[in-house]
């Protein structure tokens, strides 16, 4: 940056040290008039992470958590991602989904042990990932303000209460309470707002018009309760955005609770505040297990968007692109907005994402289900930010059971395919395990200490 942009973000920012001093390199400026302020600034790793840490009072975690894992653990599903690898895991998946059975996918399993026994919830491991970052902020900047790093969520009427009573649990646990209690801080600091839910619609080869799918699981007059998309979060989540707003927050992350690469990252929070964007989003190349989610595209205008792979884009047009040797960009489902702007189109944004119908094939039936997409946002912005990331790090995904399971135990030899990816990824995982969630391998066992 110009010293000049740099000394202007970092007064708005009230950063507490001057960029001179911060930068890791200073280049002299060629111009005629040689100012100062025309000098270029140059802020390295460790700077950002600096600057992003004393950000921290400034930033809220967002999680969306109203999945209630219908297609988690969905056989049809999870076996179209590589049937040779479903049957050589099938015991085990039989055995984990029979655990994760009416269970919310945020309270299931995050990863299975060394020794085959299953680690702790997506929940406790974002909780106690907030708690480290928070024991950051000590070692390096100070004392804990009383409001650093608010988290807050989305639940559907069908997973509240279960997320609810796993609170309850968590909050005095010897995984979150002795570090807590080291820092300051309460074990659990989390706003939520509930969705409700929806009936599953007709399947398209029915005809129209449609009607309320009511044959579940093969028997009849049953219908299908399901959420009407992540992409309602900001109708939902309206009140606690603007709660936010006027405690001092600046800059809120959202994210999917299963994603285990999602974290609090002070040099993207850095590098975004630094730019003055409306929003910055993450992506990564596409893989073979990259079958659910979005994918970056731009639009007729030849504008950025993003296409999730069924209600947008077949998959098989995905193949196409690649097989043509058009690398895909998949999307994290990481955003980074920033709040005080967010706010000003919270009231437009219900009426502006779009709806989308798709038909479904699943355990339960064929069906069709509306919802709208959170990161189709991303098309309705002027100038988005896109993080290029690396899956290892940033999305390790368990959009279906098998995927936890090969990232947790990836089978040996692969020199291809989903099994190939999820070597990459198990080591991805063992890496944010000691960086980011403060486990350690004790016989057998990923653990967190207890004091």
């Amino acid at each position: 940056m110009t010293e000049g942009a740099a000394r202007d973000r970092f007064e708005a920012l009230g950063l507490p040290f001057s960029p001179e001093s911060t930068a890791s390199a200073i280049l002299a400026s060629s111009g005629a008039s040689g100012a100062l302020s025309d000098r270029t600034l140059t802020f390295d790793e460790a700077a950002l992470e600096r600057i992003g840490l004393h950000l921290y009072p400034k930033a809220a975690y967002g999680v969306l958590n109203g999945g209630s894992a219908t297609t988690y653990a969905d056989v049809k599903r999870n076996r179209s991602l590589d049937n040779g690898l479903f049957e050589r895991y099938r015991d085990r998946f039989e055995s984990l989904a029979a655990e994760c059975d009416n269970k919310p996918k945020g309270i299931t399993p995050a990863y299975i042990n060394p020794d085959g026994t299953a680690g702790y919830s997506f929940l406790l491991l974002k909780l106690r990932m907030l708690l480290e970052h928070k024991k950051r902020y000590l070692a390096r900047v100070g004392p804990l303000p009383e409001v650093i790093l608010p988290s807050f969520q989305m639940t559907s009427v069908k997973t509240d209460r279960a997320i609810g009573e796993a609170f309850r649990d968590y909050v005095m646990s010897d995984e979150l309470r002795p570090l807590a209690a080291s820092l300051g801080c309460p074990s659990i600091d989390i706003y939520t707002k509930t969705q409700t839910m929806m009936a599953a619609i007709s399947h398209s080869s029915e005809g129209a018009p449609r009607r309320v799918f009511d044959r579940a699981y093969g028997k009849s007059d049953s219908g299908l309760a399901i959420p009407g998309g992540h992409g309602q979060n900001f109708e939902i989540l309206a009140p606690i955005y603007r709660k936010l707003y006027s405690q001092g927050i600046r800059y809120v992350w959202l994210g999917n609770i299963d994603n285990m690469g999602y974290t609090v990252d002070p040099v993207s929070l850095a590098i975004f505040a630094l730019s003055g964007k409306e929003a910055a989003f993450e992506a990564s190349w596409r893989t073979p297990m990259d079958v659910k989610g979005g994918i970056i595209v731009t639009d007729s205008a030849g504008k950025l968007t993003c296409a999730d792979i069924g209600p947008n884009i077949p998959l098989s047009e995905v193949f196409e692109f690649e097989k043509a040797g058009k690398p895909v960009l998949f999307n994290c489902a990481i955003g980074l907005f920033d709040l005080g702007r967010l706010i000003e189109r919270l009231d437009e944004l219900p009426y502006r994402l779009p709806l989308r119908v798709t038909d479904q094939d699943k355990d339960a039936g064929r069906y069709a289900q509306a919802e709208q997409i959170t990161w189709e946002i991303i098309g309705l912005l002027d100038d988005p930010m896109v993080f290029a990331v690396e899956k290892s790090r940033r999305f390790i995904a368990a959009k279906m059971l098998m995927e936890t399971i090969l990232t947790s135990l990836p089978p040996e030899g692969e020199r291809s395919g989903a099994g190939f990816v999820a070597e990459e990824l198990h080591r991805g995982l063992i890496e944010l395990f000691g960086s980011e969630y403060g486990l350690a391998l004790d016989g057998g066992r990923w653990r967190l200490p207890l004091r």
